[in-house]
């Protein structure tokens, strides 16, 4: 008989809150260095997180190292979690976010990337908080538990099982056959590009607090701004909206073809299915948006609160590119409000949101490698009606696709769409009109942060009653650990003792 492992479980759990509160040691530095007033709250804050973290690890000292496939997806939905829930504790303490409802969303969309928000006066929330606030972003964009493997490899030889659980996408590729190596070079690379994010918006003309706070959005794919009106604010500076552009292709990427090419091995990229499926597709998406702004020149349209004339075509060309990446990468930073950009152009991003980055970026979505191999066992289905004997097998990368995986991938699919389904009607029945519903489950479950209607990108996601908050926080963690992670949990054999 199979029993859990408890007590690796909350080990875990208290190394993950351990990690959470050096993390909120590093708000209250920066808390301290802006003088904003709240450095003793988030301090608190920290040692809160940090004493609740040691005493779990104490408590649970003496445990089996291995840990499981079931252990692996309960450590990883509760560590989501838990980091979630003591993740409030700096706005609660602070004041800027008084109500745990409010905070708690706040939090889950910075840790699961989604970059929704509750906020209507962002700009008057202290530094210490705001950093915090787009540090749960960075934290969750590759992952928490991918953090924890690279940081203090405690978990025995069953790593694997977590790090599988987390990483977004289909499989999970390895550099090196060590797990806490592969973990510990996607990190570098992540850090390295987020530093040379902040250096480059500094010297586009950003100040040093926003210019990290945005690399730290951007290379997570979050999207949370300093500013209310998101990178609106900087439309006047097109090199600053450039450098946001090149970081949100780079983070919605395989990190896999990041590390190959400071190899040096350029042609695995450019040979790569993936890559050039999701290259091609921002390319055709840009040209189409682009088309559609720059044929409507004579229509003045909004950018939040700084408006332009889109007369020139590297302005339509800038604000098309930056907005088809920020809802393909699931960034959701926002240069202009693109649901004044006609009716098509409304329904066009709405459909692109069901797209997302590549796997194993820091993307929420479907990912760009799962429809591809749809379309490609679809091609093949027209085959194999017309050959029933021949042997068809899905190709990817020039390597057979196995029946599981396939198989897979269409029940994922299929448990996408029906979760979009139940969460556009739940929040329907909340009262929702048909377009803010829709857009709020599609946005909430893949991650992206802006939606339609009363959620977009003029507004926010205060407007929900206290209820829809809760659910689409369900809704961002089930999007973010695709689904399998989450849901299992919720079957009763899964509990099962054998």
């Amino acid at each position: 008989m199979y029993r859990l492992n408890y007590k690796i479980i909350s080990h875990i759990m208290g190394l993950l809150l351990l990690c959470n509160g050096g993390f909120m040691l590093i708000a209250t530095g920066i808390s301290f260095i802006y003088k904003d007033g709240v450095t003793l709250e988030i301090m608190m804050a920290s040692l809160a997180t940090m004493f609740i973290g040691i005493i779990l690890m104490f408590l649970t000292r003496e445990h089996q190292k291995e840990i499981n496939k079931r252990e692996g997806y309960i450590v990883v939905t509760f560590g989501w979690i838990f980091m979630s829930l003591s993740g409030t504790l700096p706005y609660l303490f602070s004041g800027a976010i008084p109500s745990f409802t409010n905070a708690f969303f706040e939090t889950m969309s910075g840790y699961t990337t989604t970059g929704a928000s509750i906020l209507n006066e962002i700009e008057i929330i202290p530094k210490g908080v705001l950093f915090w606030r787009s540090l749960t972003h960075w934290i969750g964009g590759m992952g928490i538990i991918v953090l924890a493997i690279a940081i203090l490899p405690l978990l025995g030889i069953g790593g694997m099982q977590l790090f599988a659980a987390e990483a977004p996408g289909p499989s999970a590729d390895k550099l090196h056959p060590r797990i806490t190596d592969t973990a510990k070079r996607l990190w570098l690379i992540y850090f390295g590009y987020t530093v040379a994010e902040t250096i480059l918006l500094k010297l586009a003309g950003m100040n040093f607090f926003d210019a990290i706070n945005h690399a730290l959005s951007t290379l997570s794919t979050g999207g949370f701004s300093t500013k209310n009106a998101s990178v609106a604010y900087w439309n006047d500076q097109p090199m600053i909206q450039y450098i946001i552009i090149l970081f949100m292709f780079l983070a919605g990427m395989n990190f896999v073809l990041s590390y190959f090419g400071f190899k040096g091995k350029v042609q695995k990229i450019i040979k790569d299915e993936e890559f050039k499926f999701y290259a091609l597709s921002v390319i055709i998406f840009t040209a189409i948006a682009t088309l559609v702004i720059y044929s409507k020149a004579d229509m003045s349209i909004s950018s939040i609160d700084h408006p332009m004339v889109w007369g020139e075509a590297e302005s339509a060309f800038r604000h098309a590119l930056f907005q088809v990446l920020a809802v393909i990468t699931t960034t959701g930073f926002v240069s202009a409000d693109f649901t004044m950009w006609t009716s098509f152009l409304t329904v066009f991003f709405f459909g692109i949101m069901f797209l997302g980055g590549s796997a194993g970026s820091t993307s929420g979505g479907i990912k760009v490698v799962r429809h591809l191999i749809t379309i490609k066992n679809g091609i093949l289905e027209f085959k194999r009606t017309l050959h029933p004997r021949a042997v068809l097998p899905v190709r990817y990368n020039r390597r057979s696709v196995s029946k599981e995986i396939v198989f897979n991938i269409l029940a994922f699919f299929i448990l996408y769409m029906l979760a979009f389904i139940i969460g556009s009607v739940v929040l329907g029945a909340l009262g929702l009109d048909f377009e803010t519903a829709i857009g709020g489950a599609a946005s909430s479950l893949g991650n992206v942060g802006p939606a339609f209607g009363k959620l977009s990108p003029v507004n926010n996601f205060d407007v929900l009653p206290a209820f829809g908050k809760w659910w689409c926080s369900f809704l961002m963690l089930i999007g973010r650990l695709e689904l399998f992670t989450v849901l299992i949990l919720l079957t009763p054999f899964f509990w099962r003792n054998r």
